[in-house]
């Protein structure tokens, strides 16, 4: 498990995996983390699959009203939503087969982070996709 102390040269092996994140929580509203974080990912080259029953599309893309009516698996399911709505997203990522569950800034989620992790998904929480990102990857 990877929490907020993973190690910089784990993260960025991880992130050089990456190809498709679903975001769970993008809001449509360009002022909004989700979608500045989503736009970010776009631009990076990675496939951003949103995730919001209330919304058609964001950024482009179809969104899905949850992981499991998605026609295929994320690499990474990025969870924008509060720590009690983390545990049925966690397991929908574990049914799902994703390779990671990646909480934002301010999320956590010790069961579900626990859960996902013991079905080995590599795991972060509180800490920001685009920042870790930028920081070891880059444009």
């Amino acid at each position: 498990m990877a929490g907020a102390g993973v190690g910089k040269e784990s993260l960025r092996a991880f992130l050089r995996t990456v190809h498709t994140v679903a975001v769970v929580g993008i809001s449509p509203r360009e002022d909004r983390p989700s979608h500045d974080v989503a736009r970010y990912l776009q631009a990076q080259g990675i496939r951003v699959i949103p995730i919001n029953p209330a919304v058609d599309a964001v950024l482009g893309e179809k969104a899905y009203p949850d992981l499991m009516a998605l026609p295929e698996t994320p690499d990474v399911v990025v969870v924008f939503r509060r720590p009690a709505d983390v545990p049925p997203v966690a397991e929908a990522a574990i049914r799902r087969g994703a390779r990671g569950l990646w909480l934002q800034l301010g999320i956590r989620s010790p069961a579900a982070e626990a859960a996902a992790a013991a079905a080995g998904l590599f795991v972060v929480a509180d800490r920001c996709i685009k920042i870790e990102h930028a920081r070891l990857i880059g444009s």
